[in-house]
């Protein structure tokens, strides 16, 4: 191997790594929402767009930075998410698999018809002067997007981790997803719990929408890819682990990058399919899932 075949590796490598942070952060509200509540959100990658379409407006219409809207649509993401649970959603807990798998469904396909009724078929982006900008470390260079972009998914994931093991609320919600009964018998509101889990989940993805829009353009045709690419990295990572999904956003990440190099970018979902068959050979449960009784 050539010393500039290393370089673009190790480059195509670091790449991956910012934008795996950014699938990670996406992938935490799916984590988050199946840990807690059991059920499995079909318009996830529809969430996504959503919020990739707010941040877009925003910098389109008023002048304001996707990084700047980030906070105000994580706020939106969360109110909406708590009333969806609440109003639509927590009858359908009970329910068997394939009712809550239907009305998810008939969600994402609102979802993603109303953004092609407001915004039409064409991609949308943001041209910001950051876009331009990079940072230099010895021979490697990272496109500041990508880096501002990781380490705001950083923070907000470490928030994330704050909220849920310090905060009192946090500790209610984990105490219901480990014993639903047990919460009820001590006289914690386990359907409110629920919908604050599914509007903590949603802010996650709306804040994971506005940090995408930063590096590629969107088009309501990227709603499925992200909803099966937020699956394939819980899967891999562990359903229902904060660590597996941020670790699974990496490893995704990186695969992409480097079956772009190594391959053709057109091929980058094939190796992300390949390693989730691997992991559901090797270790069904994910790399920090935990096994069944």
């Amino acid at each position: 191997m050539t010393a500039d075949f290393l370089l673009s590796l190790a480059q195509a490598i670091t790449k991956g790594l910012l934008t795996g942070m950014v699938y990670g952060l996406m992938a935490l509200g799916l984590s988050v929402i199946f840990g807690v509540m059991r059920v499995v959100n079909f318009a996830h990658g529809e969430i996504m767009v959503v919020g990739m379409y707010l941040a877009w407006m925003g910098f389109e219409y008023l002048q304001v930075s996707p990084m700047l809207s980030l906070p105000l649509i994580a706020l939106l993401f969360f109110g909406a998410g708590y009333a969806l649970q609440r109003a639509v959603i927590s009858p359908f807990i009970g329910r068997p698999e394939h009712q809550q798998f239907l009305l998810l469904l008939a969600i994402a396909i609102l979802l993603v018809n109303a953004c092609l009724v407001i915004a039409g078929p064409d991609s949308r982006g943001v041209q910001m002067d950051s876009q331009f900008d990079s940072y230099e470390l010895g021979p490697f260079v990272f496109d500041a997007v990508r880096v501002h972009a990781a380490l705001t998914a950083v923070v907000i994931a470490g928030l994330l981790w704050l909220f849920f093991t310090r905060t009192r609320t946090g500790k209610s919600i984990r105490a219901a997803a480990d014993n639903n009964l047990g919460a009820l018998v001590v006289g914690l509101d386990v359907r409110r719990l629920y919908a604050f889990t599914f509007g903590v989940g949603a802010a996650c993805v709306g804040a994971a929408g506005a940090l995408m829009i930063t590096i590629i353009p969107v088009t309501p045709f990227l709603a499925a890819e992200y909803t099966l690419l937020a699956f394939v990295i819980v899967i891999v990572g562990g359903l229902g682990s904060m660590t597996g999904a941020l670790a699974g956003g990496l490893l995704i990440g990186v695969s992409e990058a480097v079956a772009g190099l190594l391959l053709q970018p057109s091929l980058k979902s094939m190796v992300s399919f390949g390693i989730l068959i691997l992991v559901l050979l090797l270790r069904p449960q994910g790399l920090f899932g935990k096994s069944g009784p």
